[in-house]
């Protein structure tokens, strides 16, 4: 342990004695690590912690040893639960590098870190290929235009692991139309490997650079420049002269830069002015073709593909000089003008709470430099904040500073009033800096359960304690109905770490009831009254009577909801939609909004939330009518009376896809299963042809004029299937959807139909409207029938 922290007292030094005076933010790259669960985030993470002799050896996921999983639910479950940032120093640049939890369940946490990147490289178990959760993680990133992203197929070492399935899963699943792969693997330097279908990874190729990486037993690396005439890599001492990928190297270059070469007209030309020959590409620079590169996929072009294997190291190094070289920096994307003493910007892209140090908030600076003690203005909140501390954080550890620039990512000690998605100004700032980047969008809870104080005595502390927690965690809801304090998760397993989260970090004495489903109700199809706009009450002991001006109607089938007002949509008179009550600055607007909120949380005829419900308002002509103190219950009110008069409205439950892999023998009972309890199959075989909309995706992108690595570069991949211990039998794939409240403890319902070697994915697949009979069923379970 004392020569772990020695190493990381060095690489504190080395930041710290870095003046902010030459502070260079062209080599700066804010990025994440994305994925689907158990892709080998966290253990990449760990290794380029050690390449970057941050640590002196790497943790592992299993031991709970790892930097970033330092919570202790993260080390008794093995998963990543809440992001963590840590400052990489690595040749020239700063990575500002954030671990990403992979579960859907915690996927608020993915939202948050891709507003402030400005890259990310995303994983792919080259067993698995593209899974359900690399998709939505994809999405993510599109939704906040994260601008460059770089594909790293892991865990080559695996039996079955196949470089060229992972590379089709890319256009197949339409990720992207034009992925260029950057190095090829090397399964063994010995070619009878190849022959007996070995797998593993001992050296990759690197095609730009043209260099070949070898790893010895000790998992110690060599590079090794490869010759510049053809004729000479029969004869070279890097490769035995009969190994299979020797004649494939040099297509494999060559086809990369024509690629490449359609997006660039000056490197077009310069190939066509080469002597033809084999040898025709190898003595191109390098640093041409990196350059040409970058620039594409800074236009998002093409798409830089590299493998490795994480958990050995072996490939870390080159995609950390390519994370540098590809990626964009914070003068890359759009930013102000940085003249002199420009004013400040932040954004506010994570809220957390320590025992020790209290609040911490994690921002990324968009313009200036904050400092400490600087007095800053919470643009959403409309309130003042003072900086005490300034810090970089180290995973669990922390470096106090003087002052964030420019495009860096730290934590602000002693901010009061800032919430996740706040954006911070300096004061005096002009007011055109005080525009809040794309607000976050919260995913939709579709589970929940009710928080039981032990006795009076303990209320208080657990209401305060499930405030801080939704400060810290934007995707929880807590509610009251009838009584009681209901508390809503994104899944079964957010709803596990809420519990454990109340009980170790504010130590707050509660029993937590049943888990149920989230069940919504929409709007009926009854005709309103005559009047029902108009709000009527004695005030100062005057009559007032005043229409509020709302249109409210059922949504439209094609029409998508808003996930800030939980499916519904909520806009003002020219179609702009409204923010939710706690993202307004504007007082007024928040009590109008704030009572929409409050009448579309409870249904008067169910007491379930409403969803799928349009609605269209003017804020100014209420605020004009009655004072501000009466707004939000004027507006409640008159929406309470429209969703009244329109009686009971049709009942919507979650969702879920499902991905389940069995024995060819299980396959009848687990789709009979399927059925009994109201699920529907959508596809059989490997992967899935669906989207999340239920509807059947377009085919995947074509692979003309791209190159597709062959097969046999990953042995055991060849002609491989999964195979159960039990004896080899063909596994096979079952894509499905189903009612989330039918498939809680499904793990022990699989385990008992399959033998044991089943698995499943699940994802949610947004509400659904249900059957007469169903409903039925959900109105005497929430004991309304």
């Amino acid at each position: 342990m004392t020569f772990t922290f020695r190493w990381r007292f060095r690489f504190y030094s080395t930041l710290q004695s870095r003046s902010f005076a030459t502070y260079d933010p062209s080599k700066i790259r804010n990025m994440a690590l994305v994925a689907h669960i158990d892709s080998g985030k966290t253990t990449l993470t760990e290794s380029i912690l050690f390449n970057s002799s941050y640590l002196s050896s790497s943790g592992s996921v299993d031991t709970g040893s790892t930097t970033t999983d330092f919570l202790p639910v993260e080390r008794e479950r093995g998963i990543t639960v809440q992001s963590a940032s840590i400052p990489v120093k690595w040749k020239d640049w700063i990575f500002n590098l954030i671990d990403t939890p992979g579960h859907a369940d915690f996927g608020m946490e993915v939202e948050s870190a891709s507003r402030v990147i400005d890259g990310a490289v995303v994983l792919i178990d080259s067993v698995e290929g593209v899974e359900a959760q690399t998709k939505g993680v994809w999405r993510q990133l599109d939704r906040y235009h994260v601008p460059t992203r770089i594909m790293f197929l892991n865990k080559m070492d695996r039996p079955g692991a196949s470089y060229k399935s992972s590379f089709l899963s890319l256009l197949s699943n339409r990720l992207h139309p034009h992925p260029m792969a950057l190095t090829l693997p090397i399964a063994s330097f010995d070619p009878h490997q190849y022959l007996r279908g070995e797998p593993g990874i001992q050296g990759l190729v690197d095609l730009i650079r043209w260099n070949i990486w070898k790893w010895d037993k000790e998992g110690q690396a060599s590079c090794h420049p490869l010759p510049q005439i053809a004729e000479d890599l029969q004869t070279s001492d890097l490769l035995p002269p009969t190994h299979p990928i020797i004649p494939h190297i040099i297509p494999a270059r060559t086809q990369l830069l024509e690629n490449l070469s359609m997006f660039h007209e000056d490197l077009m030309e310069h190939l066509l002015n080469t002597p033809s020959g084999p040898s025709a590409y190898l003595d191109i620079d390098s640093r041409r073709i990196i350059q040409h590169l970058r620039a594409s996929t800074l236009r998002g072009e093409v798409l830089p593909v590299l493998c490795g294997s994480a958990i050995k190291n072996i490939g870390t190094d080159l995609l950390m000089d390519y994370v540098g070289e590809l990626l964009a920096s914070p003068l890359d994307v759009s930013h102000p003008a940085q003249g002199r003493n420009p004013p400040v910007r932040l954004l506010a892209w994570k809220v957390n709470w320590d025992k020790k140090r209290g609040w911490m908030t994690f921002v990324r600076v968009y313009s200036g430099t904050l400092t400490r003690q600087s007095v800053i203005l919470n643009t959403n909140r409309n309130q003042r904040e003072k900086v005490s501390k300034l810090l970089l954080l180290y995973a669990s550890d922390s470096q106090e500073v003087d002052e964030l620039p420019f495009g860096s990512v730290g934590v602000i000690l002693g901010l009061k009033y800032t919430r996740t998605g706040d954006t911070l100004v300096s004061l005096g700032g002009e007011t055109n800096q005080r525009s809040a980047p794309r607000d976050i969008t919260p995913p939709i809870a579709v589970i929940s359960a009710s928080v039981v104080p032990l006795s009076n005595s303990d209320l208080e502390p657990v209401q305060e304690a499930l405030e801080c927690l939704v400060r810290t965690d934007p995707s929880v809801r807590v509610d009251s109905q009838e009584g009681q304090i209901l508390v809503h998760g994104l899944g079964a397993l957010h709803l596990q770490v809420v519990e454990g989260r109340l009980r170790d970090e504010w130590n707050v004495k509660f029993e937590f009831g049943q888990r149920r489903v989230s069940y919504r109700e929409g709007l009926g199809s009854g005709v309103p009254q005559i009047g029902w706009n108009v709000w009527q009450s004695d005030v100062g002991g005057k009559h007032t009577s005043v229409v509020v001006p709302l249109k409210v109607r059922p949504m439209q089938v094609e029409e998508k909801g808003d996930p800030t007002w939980d499916g519904s949509v909520v806009i003002d008179h020219q179609g702009n939609p409204l923010p939710a009550p706690e993202a307004s600055s504007d007082t007024l607007l928040a009590c109008v909004v704030d009572g929409l909120a409050n009448a579309l949380s409870n249904s008067p005829h169910s007491s379930l939330a409403m969803s799928r419900i349009h609605i269209q308002i003017n804020p100014s002509d209420i605020l004009q009518s009655i004072p501000p103190s009466l707004i939000t219950g004027a507006t409640a009110t008159v929406l309470r009376k429209r969703v009244r008069d329109a009686g009971p409205g049709p009942l919507m439950e979650p969702y879920v896809f499902l991905k389940i892999s069995v024995n060819e023998s299980s396959l009848g009972k687990v789709i009979k299963d399927l059925i009994e309890h109201g699920g529907q199959v959508l596809d059989l075989g490997e992967g899935s042809a669906f989207g999340v909309d239920d509807s059947e995706e377009a085919a995947g992108f074509p692979t003309d004029n791209l190159y597709i690595p062959p097969q046999w570069l990953s042995p055991s991949g060849v002609n491989s299937f999964d195979a159960s211990p039990s004896g080899g039998r063909l596994k096979c794939s079952v894509n499905a959807i189903a009612p989330l409240s039918r498939f809680f403890n499904y793990s022990n319902r699989l385990r008992a139909m399959s033998e044991g070697y089943g698995t499943f994915e699940m994802v949610n697949a947004g509400f659904k409207e249900v059957s007469d009979a169903r409903r039925m069923d959900i109105l005497r379970e929430i004991g309304r029938a």
